[in-house]
Protein backbone atom coordinates (compact mmCIF):
# COMPACT_ATOMS: atom_id res chain seq x y z
CA UNK A 1 0.00 0.00 0.00
CA UNK A 2 1.15 3.55 -0.68
CA UNK A 3 3.08 4.82 2.40
CA UNK A 4 1.73 8.32 1.84
CA UNK A 5 -1.82 6.98 2.07
CA UNK A 6 -0.95 4.85 5.10
CA UNK A 7 0.28 7.92 7.01
CA UNK A 8 -2.38 10.20 5.53
CA UNK A 9 0.07 12.83 4.22
CA UNK A 10 0.62 14.54 0.86
CA UNK A 11 3.51 13.56 -1.39
CA UNK A 12 5.19 16.91 -0.77
CA UNK A 13 4.87 16.65 3.03
CA UNK A 14 7.95 17.71 4.95
CA UNK A 15 9.75 15.62 7.58
CA UNK A 16 7.98 17.31 10.51
CA UNK A 17 4.53 16.56 9.03
CA UNK A 18 5.46 12.94 8.36
CA UNK A 19 6.83 12.45 11.86
CA UNK A 20 3.74 14.03 13.43
CA UNK A 21 1.42 11.77 11.43
CA UNK A 22 3.42 8.68 12.37
CA UNK A 23 3.42 9.52 16.08
CA UNK A 24 -0.35 9.89 16.05
CA UNK A 25 -0.92 6.53 14.32
CA UNK A 26 1.75 4.71 16.36
CA UNK A 27 0.07 5.74 19.60
CA UNK A 28 -3.23 4.48 18.23
CA UNK A 29 -2.12 1.08 16.90
CA UNK A 30 0.82 0.12 19.13
CA UNK A 31 0.33 -3.42 20.59
CA UNK A 32 0.84 -2.16 24.13
CA UNK A 33 -2.05 0.25 23.64
CA UNK A 34 -4.34 -1.67 21.26
CA UNK A 35 -4.19 -5.52 21.61
CA UNK A 36 -6.50 -6.06 18.59
CA UNK A 37 -4.67 -8.27 16.01
CA UNK A 38 -5.92 -6.03 13.22
CA UNK A 39 -4.36 -3.04 15.01
CA UNK A 40 -1.05 -4.92 15.30
CA UNK A 41 -0.98 -5.50 11.54
CA UNK A 42 -1.86 -1.88 10.99
CA UNK A 43 0.99 -0.82 13.30
CA UNK A 44 3.47 -2.85 11.21
CA UNK A 45 2.22 -1.21 8.02
CA UNK A 46 2.42 2.28 9.54
CA UNK A 47 5.91 1.62 10.87
CA UNK A 48 7.01 0.29 7.47
CA UNK A 49 5.59 3.36 5.75
CA UNK A 50 7.36 5.71 8.16
CA UNK A 51 10.62 3.81 7.65
CA UNK A 52 10.41 4.58 3.94
CA UNK A 53 9.34 8.22 4.16
CA UNK A 54 11.68 9.15 7.04
CA UNK A 55 14.74 8.00 5.09
CA UNK A 56 15.59 10.41 2.21
CA UNK A 57 17.19 7.69 0.09
CA UNK A 58 14.36 5.19 0.54
CA UNK A 59 11.77 7.90 -0.06
CA UNK A 60 13.51 8.99 -3.25
CA UNK A 61 13.70 5.38 -4.47
CA UNK A 62 10.00 4.88 -3.82
CA UNK A 63 9.08 8.14 -5.57
CA UNK A 64 11.04 6.98 -8.65
CA UNK A 65 8.98 3.78 -8.70
CA UNK A 66 11.74 1.54 -7.42
CA UNK A 67 11.90 -0.77 -4.39
CA UNK A 68 13.39 1.08 -1.42
CA UNK A 69 14.45 -2.28 0.11
CA UNK A 70 16.91 -4.63 -1.51
CA UNK A 71 15.15 -7.70 -0.15
CA UNK A 72 11.51 -6.89 -0.75
CA UNK A 73 8.84 -5.85 1.68
CA UNK A 74 10.32 -5.70 5.18
CA UNK A 75 13.35 -7.79 4.24
CA UNK A 76 16.44 -6.78 6.17
CA UNK A 77 14.54 -3.84 7.67
CA UNK A 78 16.52 -2.13 10.40
CA UNK A 79 13.62 -0.26 11.93
CA UNK A 80 15.03 1.30 15.10
CA UNK A 81 13.30 1.30 18.44
CA UNK A 82 14.34 4.96 18.56
CA UNK A 83 11.54 5.82 16.13
CA UNK A 84 8.96 4.11 18.29
CA UNK A 85 10.24 5.93 21.37
CA UNK A 86 10.09 9.08 19.26
CA UNK A 87 6.39 8.51 18.73
CA UNK A 88 5.62 8.22 22.43
CA UNK A 89 8.14 10.62 24.00
CA UNK A 90 8.61 13.28 21.37
CA UNK A 91 12.12 12.34 20.28
CA UNK A 92 13.63 12.00 23.78
CA UNK A 93 14.52 8.32 23.68
CA UNK A 94 17.21 6.16 22.16
CA UNK A 95 20.46 7.27 20.63
CA UNK A 96 19.00 10.65 19.64
CA UNK A 97 19.15 11.70 23.28
CA UNK A 98 22.97 11.79 23.36
CA UNK A 99 24.35 14.81 25.16
CA UNK A 100 28.03 14.48 24.33
CA UNK A 101 30.94 14.56 26.76
CA UNK A 102 30.70 16.27 30.12
CA UNK A 103 32.87 19.37 30.42
CA UNK A 104 35.75 19.12 32.86
CA UNK A 105 35.65 22.85 33.44
CA UNK A 106 32.54 23.79 35.45
CA UNK A 107 31.45 26.73 37.58
CA UNK A 108 32.21 26.47 41.27
CA UNK A 109 29.64 26.36 44.03
CA UNK A 110 28.40 29.39 45.91
CA UNK A 111 29.50 29.68 49.53
CA UNK A 112 27.83 31.15 52.62
CA UNK A 113 29.47 32.45 55.78
CA UNK A 114 27.96 34.30 58.75
CA UNK A 115 29.40 37.46 60.21
CA UNK A 116 28.37 39.00 63.55
CA UNK A 117 28.47 42.80 63.75
CA UNK A 118 27.43 45.35 66.35
CA UNK A 119 24.24 47.34 65.92
CA UNK A 120 26.22 50.52 65.20
CA UNK A 121 28.29 48.72 62.55
CA UNK A 122 25.13 47.41 60.90
CA UNK A 123 23.56 50.87 61.01
CA UNK A 124 26.47 52.92 59.68
CA UNK A 125 28.48 50.33 57.74
CA UNK A 126 31.81 48.69 58.40
CA UNK A 127 34.70 47.08 56.53
CA UNK A 128 35.87 43.70 57.80
CA UNK A 129 38.56 41.21 56.87
CA UNK A 130 37.39 37.60 56.68
CA UNK A 131 39.39 34.39 56.57
CA UNK A 132 37.64 31.74 54.50
CA UNK A 133 38.55 28.15 53.63
CA UNK A 134 37.73 27.65 49.97
CA UNK A 135 38.83 25.98 46.73
CA UNK A 136 41.27 27.86 44.48
CA UNK A 137 42.90 27.04 41.14
CA UNK A 138 45.81 24.65 41.45
CA UNK A 139 49.00 26.59 40.71
CA UNK A 140 50.90 23.47 39.68
CA UNK A 141 48.65 22.41 36.77
CA UNK A 142 46.82 25.76 36.33
CA UNK A 143 43.48 23.99 36.56
CA UNK A 144 43.68 21.36 33.80
CA UNK A 145 44.39 18.52 36.27
CA UNK A 146 47.34 17.07 34.33
CA UNK A 147 50.86 16.81 35.69
CA UNK A 148 53.34 19.32 34.24
CA UNK A 149 54.53 18.17 30.81
CA UNK A 150 51.44 16.02 30.18
CA UNK A 151 47.93 16.68 28.93
CA UNK A 152 44.54 14.91 28.71
CA UNK A 153 44.12 12.42 25.87
CA UNK A 154 41.03 11.28 23.99
CA UNK A 155 39.30 8.29 25.54
CA UNK A 156 39.79 5.23 23.35
CA UNK A 157 36.66 3.53 24.65
CA UNK A 158 34.16 6.18 23.58
CA UNK A 159 36.32 8.02 21.04
CA UNK A 160 35.84 11.29 22.90
CA UNK A 161 32.03 11.16 22.87
CA UNK A 162 31.76 10.64 26.62
CA UNK A 163 29.01 8.07 25.97
CA UNK A 164 28.83 4.51 24.74
CA UNK A 165 25.90 2.82 23.01
CA UNK A 166 24.30 -0.28 24.45
CA UNK A 167 22.23 -2.36 22.01
CA UNK A 168 19.54 -4.87 22.97
CA UNK A 169 17.31 -6.82 20.65
CA UNK A 170 13.57 -7.15 21.14
CA UNK A 171 10.57 -8.19 19.10
CA UNK A 172 10.32 -4.58 17.96
CA UNK A 173 13.91 -4.44 16.72
CA UNK A 174 17.06 -2.99 18.22
CA UNK A 175 16.88 -0.91 21.39
CA UNK A 176 19.79 1.54 21.49
CA UNK A 177 20.58 3.48 24.65
CA UNK A 178 23.47 5.76 25.52
CA UNK A 179 25.26 5.61 28.84
CA UNK A 180 28.19 7.63 30.24
CA UNK A 181 31.50 6.02 29.38
CA UNK A 182 32.86 4.20 32.41
CA UNK A 183 36.46 4.56 31.28
CA UNK A 184 36.48 8.38 31.19
CA UNK A 185 33.46 8.97 33.48
CA UNK A 186 31.68 10.79 30.67
CA UNK A 187 34.38 13.43 30.08
CA UNK A 188 35.52 12.06 26.72
CA UNK A 189 39.15 12.47 27.77
CA UNK A 190 41.45 10.71 30.21
CA UNK A 191 44.23 12.25 32.27
CA UNK A 192 47.03 9.66 32.13
CA UNK A 193 49.24 11.53 34.59
CA UNK A 194 47.11 13.44 37.13
CA UNK A 195 48.62 16.42 38.92
CA UNK A 196 49.96 15.30 42.29
CA UNK A 197 49.02 18.56 43.96
CA UNK A 198 45.29 18.42 43.18
CA UNK A 199 44.87 14.73 42.19
CA UNK A 200 43.56 15.79 38.79
CA UNK A 201 40.73 18.00 40.08
CA UNK A 202 42.39 21.25 38.97
CA UNK A 203 41.82 22.95 42.33
CA UNK A 204 43.05 22.80 45.92
CA UNK A 205 41.69 24.01 49.22
CA UNK A 206 43.35 26.86 51.04
CA UNK A 207 42.64 29.67 53.51
CA UNK A 208 42.56 33.17 52.11
CA UNK A 209 41.74 36.62 53.44
CA UNK A 210 38.94 38.72 51.93
CA UNK A 211 37.90 42.29 52.60
CA UNK A 212 34.14 42.77 52.75
CA UNK A 213 32.40 46.11 52.92
CA UNK A 214 29.13 45.98 54.85
CA UNK A 215 26.85 48.80 53.62
CA UNK A 216 25.06 51.09 56.06
CA UNK A 217 21.55 50.01 57.00
CA UNK A 218 21.86 46.22 56.83
CA UNK A 219 19.69 44.25 59.22
CA UNK A 220 19.85 40.86 60.86
CA UNK A 221 19.73 38.20 58.11
CA UNK A 222 20.81 40.52 55.28
CA UNK A 223 23.11 38.80 52.78
CA UNK A 224 25.94 40.66 51.08
CA UNK A 225 26.99 39.11 47.75
CA UNK A 226 30.64 38.98 46.75
CA UNK A 227 30.58 37.96 43.08
CA UNK A 228 33.27 35.49 42.03
CA UNK A 229 34.61 35.04 45.57
CA UNK A 230 33.17 31.56 46.14
CA UNK A 231 34.76 28.23 45.30
CA UNK A 232 36.68 27.76 42.06
CA UNK A 233 34.99 25.13 39.92
CA UNK A 234 36.38 21.72 38.86
CA UNK A 235 39.01 21.96 36.15
CA UNK A 236 39.85 25.49 37.24
CA UNK A 237 36.37 26.68 36.25
CA UNK A 238 34.99 30.11 37.17
CA UNK A 239 34.38 30.70 40.86
CA UNK A 240 30.93 30.87 42.38
CA UNK A 241 29.73 33.70 44.58
CA UNK A 242 30.32 34.22 48.29
CA UNK A 243 27.39 35.34 50.43
CA UNK A 244 28.03 36.99 53.79
CA UNK A 245 24.98 36.70 56.06
CA UNK A 246 24.83 39.44 58.69
CA UNK A 247 24.00 38.64 62.31
CA UNK A 248 23.45 41.75 64.43
CA UNK A 249 24.41 41.46 68.10
CA UNK A 250 21.95 42.64 70.75
CA UNK A 251 22.57 46.20 71.95
CA UNK A 252 22.41 46.99 75.70
CA UNK A 253 20.41 50.22 75.15
CA UNK A 254 18.85 50.44 71.71
CA UNK A 255 16.33 48.09 70.15
CA UNK A 256 15.93 48.24 66.37
CA UNK A 257 12.50 47.99 64.75
CA UNK A 258 12.81 48.50 61.02
CA UNK A 259 14.85 51.68 60.62
CA UNK A 260 13.66 53.09 63.94
CA UNK A 261 15.52 52.79 67.23
CA UNK A 262 13.75 52.43 70.58
CA UNK A 263 15.14 53.03 74.05
CA UNK A 264 13.93 53.78 77.57
CA UNK A 265 15.07 56.51 79.97
CA UNK A 266 14.17 56.63 83.69
CA UNK A 267 13.62 59.99 85.44
CA UNK A 268 12.81 60.72 89.09
CA UNK A 269 9.26 61.60 90.06
CA UNK A 270 10.27 65.16 90.86
CA UNK A 271 11.95 65.66 87.46
CA UNK A 272 8.85 64.40 85.69
CA UNK A 273 6.68 66.76 87.71
CA UNK A 274 8.90 69.83 87.41
CA UNK A 275 10.41 69.14 83.98
CA UNK A 276 14.06 68.81 83.03
CA UNK A 277 16.46 68.43 80.09
CA UNK A 278 18.58 65.31 79.70
CA UNK A 279 21.70 64.78 77.59
CA UNK A 280 21.65 61.26 76.20
CA UNK A 281 24.06 59.32 73.91
CA UNK A 282 23.19 58.46 70.32
CA UNK A 283 24.01 55.18 68.60
CA UNK A 284 26.92 56.94 66.88
CA UNK A 285 28.60 57.22 70.30
CA UNK A 286 29.51 53.53 69.92
CA UNK A 287 31.79 54.46 67.01
CA UNK A 288 33.86 57.11 68.80
CA UNK A 289 36.61 54.67 69.71
CA UNK A 290 36.76 53.37 66.14
CA UNK A 291 36.97 56.64 64.18
CA UNK A 292 38.36 60.13 64.58
CA UNK A 293 35.63 61.75 62.49
CA UNK A 294 34.32 64.97 63.99
CA UNK A 295 31.07 64.68 62.05
CA UNK A 296 29.59 62.16 64.44
CA UNK A 297 26.68 63.34 66.56
CA UNK A 298 27.31 61.47 69.79
CA UNK A 299 24.56 62.96 71.99
CA UNK A 300 21.20 64.72 71.88
CA UNK A 301 19.02 66.79 74.22
CA UNK A 302 15.77 65.28 75.49
CA UNK A 303 13.31 67.76 76.97
CA UNK A 304 11.14 66.27 79.69
CA UNK A 305 8.21 68.61 79.99
CA UNK A 306 6.63 69.36 83.40
CA UNK A 307 3.95 66.82 84.23
CA UNK A 308 5.34 64.10 81.95
CA UNK A 309 3.59 60.79 82.65
CA UNK A 310 5.33 57.44 82.87
CA UNK A 311 5.26 55.62 79.53
CA UNK A 312 5.28 58.80 77.42
CA UNK A 313 7.05 58.41 74.06
CA UNK A 314 9.14 61.16 72.53
CA UNK A 315 10.28 60.95 68.92
CA UNK A 316 13.65 62.34 67.87
CA UNK A 317 13.53 62.68 64.10
CA UNK A 318 16.27 61.19 61.90
CA UNK A 319 18.29 59.73 64.78
CA UNK A 320 17.53 56.13 63.85
CA UNK A 321 19.17 53.77 61.34
CA UNK A 322 20.04 54.91 57.80
CA UNK A 323 18.04 53.11 55.11
CA UNK A 324 19.73 51.02 52.44
CA UNK A 325 18.06 53.22 49.82
CA UNK A 326 18.48 56.53 51.60
CA UNK A 327 16.69 58.35 54.39
CA UNK A 328 16.96 57.60 58.07
CA UNK A 329 14.65 56.29 60.75
CA UNK A 330 13.69 57.94 64.04
CA UNK A 331 14.70 57.45 67.66
CA UNK A 332 11.74 56.81 69.99
CA UNK A 333 12.49 57.40 73.66
CA UNK A 334 10.07 56.08 76.27
CA UNK A 335 10.13 58.02 79.55
CA UNK A 336 9.62 55.95 82.69
CA UNK A 337 8.87 57.89 85.89
CA UNK A 338 10.56 56.38 88.91
CA UNK A 339 8.67 56.48 92.23
CA UNK A 340 10.94 56.53 95.31
CA UNK A 341 10.76 53.38 97.42
CA UNK A 342 12.52 54.60 100.55
CA UNK A 343 12.18 58.07 102.16
CA UNK A 344 13.96 59.58 105.11
CA UNK A 345 11.82 61.50 107.66
CA UNK A 346 12.48 64.89 106.07
CA UNK A 347 11.55 63.67 102.57
CA UNK A 348 8.43 62.01 103.86
CA UNK A 349 7.37 65.16 105.66
CA UNK A 350 7.84 67.25 102.52
CA UNK A 351 5.80 64.84 100.44
CA UNK A 352 3.03 64.79 103.03
CA UNK A 353 2.94 68.58 102.93
CA UNK A 354 2.75 68.46 99.13
CA UNK A 355 -0.05 65.92 99.28
CA UNK A 356 -1.94 68.18 101.70
CA UNK A 357 -1.51 71.22 99.48
CA UNK A 358 -2.82 69.25 96.47
CA UNK A 359 -5.68 67.67 98.40
CA UNK A 360 -4.25 64.22 97.82
CA UNK A 361 -3.83 63.09 101.44
CA UNK A 362 -6.69 60.60 101.08
CA UNK A 363 -7.16 60.10 97.29
CA UNK A 364 -10.27 58.25 96.20
CA UNK A 365 -8.74 56.93 92.97
CA UNK A 366 -10.44 56.76 89.57
CA UNK A 367 -11.42 53.55 87.85
CA UNK A 368 -11.27 53.30 84.06
CA UNK A 369 -11.95 50.52 81.60
CA UNK A 370 -8.78 48.64 80.70
CA UNK A 371 -7.50 49.29 77.19
CA UNK A 372 -6.69 46.06 75.39
CA UNK A 373 -4.52 46.33 72.32
CA UNK A 374 -4.42 48.99 69.66
CA UNK A 375 -8.18 49.34 69.24
CA UNK A 376 -8.64 49.95 72.96
CA UNK A 377 -6.07 52.71 72.95
CA UNK A 378 -7.65 54.29 69.88
CA UNK A 379 -11.07 54.21 71.56
CA UNK A 380 -9.68 55.96 74.63
CA UNK A 381 -7.99 58.54 72.47
CA UNK A 382 -11.26 59.43 70.72
CA UNK A 383 -13.04 59.57 74.07
CA UNK A 384 -10.45 62.01 75.42
CA UNK A 385 -9.00 59.65 78.02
Amino acid sequence: MDPYELLGVDRDADDATIKKAYRKLAREYHPDVNPDPVAQDRFKEVSHAYEILSDPQKRAAYDRGGDPFSGGFGAGAGFSFTDIMDAFFGGQGGAAAGRGPRPRVRRGQDALIRLEVDLAEAAFGVTRELKVDTAVTCETCHGDGAAPGSKPITCETCGGAGEVAHVQRSFLGEIRTLRPCAACRGFGTIIPEPCRECSGDGRVRTRRTLTVKIPAGVDDGTRVQLAGQGEVGPGGGPAGDLYVEIQVARHPVFNRQGNDLHCTVTVPMTAAALGTTLTLPTLEADLVSETSSSDLVTSFELEVKPGTQSGTDQTIRAYGVPGLRGGRGDLIVTVIVETPTSLDPAQQELLEQLAGLRGETHPSGQLRAASKGVFGRLRNAFNGH
